[in-house]
């Protein structure tokens, strides 16, 4: 391991390098400049970036340290900003602790209203017992949570002040364009009121944090402590809310995210009045339209999301919508990515009937949908053996099987192994799933599976229709090996 004195000397050698490299730059210029006889740039019209401070002077007062006591009910808490966090993938190991024990969290806030009323994210006041807010001149106060959302991670919480505070406003984050200079503010490590800078790596990205990823990607380094502090545009406004970090050594790489203020403007009124928010169900589960699928299903391109369920009785069953339908349109507006829907959906008045344009069977409709009210209980929702040239093993169900597995008729063959690279390792197909439709036609025997195989045409994908173990559905499309 380097030593701080290792760091800072190769620190300043760096420095010293790139000082020097400038110095050779403006000789060579004025080199050039008197030979041509042409005036010298100044350099600050060449190489100085834009000064932060005025805008940091601004915001930095609304800009609050939270602290948490909890409880933990785990032997090993996952922490991502130092509190836990649900997400997999970003996360920083901690040391084991007992079953019980109260720990301490810290996290990052900001006042959107003179009042007190904070914003953070979930996961920092999560299962709290005390809250304490910090302000910027070091005053503390209790705080109480008003409401919680942990689909999007994000929490609104109360203190009592007795004077007016300093506030900052929730701004477009539609109107951010990848490059455009940012500013993070936040306690990382519990340091306070750190302020960094950096710029907007990429909008829309999906990080697995549930149904609604939509994060702001920067490069604006935040740590463990900045999870619930904002991120600035260059005219003061929130635009999004740090709530994670790639990172495989905990600390930052330059791979953060945040969480839209548009998707948060619209929760923070029902989280502030009644603690919860009150999303649109559709009753579907929809997926990706790959390459192979868009071939499969007649479409021009990969655009849409393709139904692979549809919940009995749910809003969508009711209108007649039907697995394999591809959504192209939601309520007037297009969807090109099967991500886009839920946000849409979930964002739509509960009762407000929607048109939903659909491709199926290569024509297009349009369906009006009653959307209904999502619910915890419906938020979910991907012997002999016989081998394929698809790199499938297969072997037909017996009936006490099926009895076991919830499966209703005759229909379905069981998957029990995928050859690692073949087409339907490619696709995704995993043992254990069900296939109940080749090409769009139910199968309920092995060799029902290969007279539908051998109909399908050798130069286009190999369609199916496949139940996975937790009882969804989901379709997969197999493209066959060349050569």
């Amino acid at each position: 391991m380097k030593s701080k004195r290792d760091i800072f000397v190769a620190s300043a050698l760096a420095a010293a390098l790139v000082g020097g490299g400038y110095a050779i730059g403006r000789d060579v210029q004025q080199r050039d400049a008197r030979a041509n006889d042409k005036p010298i740039a100044s350099r600050s019209q060449n190489t100085a970036l834009p000064s932060f401070a005025d805008l940091a002077a601004q915001v930095a007062p609304a800009v609050v340290n939270i602290k948490v006591t909890s409880v933990a009910k785990t032997d090993f808490p996952d922490q991502l900003f130092g509190e836990n966090f649900p997400f997999p993938g970003f996360r920083m190991p901690t040391p084991r602790q007992p079953e019980q024990f109260k720990r301490q969290g810290t996290g990052s806030g900001f006042i959107i209203r003179k009042d007190g009323l904070i914003l953070t994210n979930n996961h920092v006041v999560e299962n709290a017992q005390e809250i304490t807010v910090t302000l910027s001149d070091k005053q503390q106060h209790k705080a109480k949570v008003l409401g919680r959302d942990p689909k999007t991670d994000l929490a609104v919480i109360k203190i009592d002040a007795k004077s007016s505070l300093p506030a900052v406003t929730l701004g477009n984050s539609d109107a951010l364009r990848v490059g455009d200079w940012v500013m993070a503010i936040g306690n990382p490590f519990g340091l306070s009121n750190t302020v960094t800078t950096g710029i907007v790596s990429a909008k829309g990205r999906t990080i697995g944090a549930g149904p609604y990823d939509d994060f702001i990607q920067t490069d604006a380094p935040i740590n463990p402590g900045n999870s619930g502090g904002p991120l600035f545009n260059m005219d003061g406004e929130v635009v999004g809310i740090n709530t994670a970090i790639f990172s495989q050594s905990g600390g930052n790489i330059g791979i953060g995210f945040a969480v839209p203020a548009n998707l948060v403007k619209n929760l923070v009124p029902e989280l502030e009045t009644k603690g919860t928010v009150t999303r649109g169900w559709l009753g579907v589960s929809v997926q990706p339209v790959t390459p192979d699928l868009a071939r499969s299903f007649g479409l021009d391109k990969e655009r849409g999301a393709l139904v692979g369920d549809v919940i009995a009785q749910g809003p969508a069953e009711k209108a007649g919508i039907k697995r394999g339908d591809v959504i192209v349109s939601y309520d007037g507006k297009k969807i090109d990515e099967s991500v886009t829907l839920p946000a849409l959906v979930a964002s739509t008045p509960v009762g407000k009937t929607v048109p939903v344009e659909v491709m199926r069977d290569g024509k297009m409709s349009t369906i009006n949908v009653a959307v209904g009210k999502l619910n915890d209980s419906t938020a979910a929702l991907d012997t002999k053996q016989e081998k394929s040239q698809w790199g499938l093993a297969m072997q037909n169900i017996r009936p006490e099987e099926r009895r076991q597995m919830g499966l209703a008729g005759n229909d379905g063959v069981l998957v029990t192994a995928v050859m690692p690279g073949s087409p339907a390792a490619d696709a995704n197909v995993q043992p254990g799933d069900v296939i109940l439709q080749v090409n769009q036609v139910a199968v309920s025997s092995v060799e029902g599976v290969k007279a539908e195989v051998a109909k399908a045409k050798a130069d286009k994908p190999l369609l199916l229709l496949l139940r996975r173990a937790d009882g969804s559905t989901m379709f997969a499309a197999l493209s066959p090996n060349v050569g």
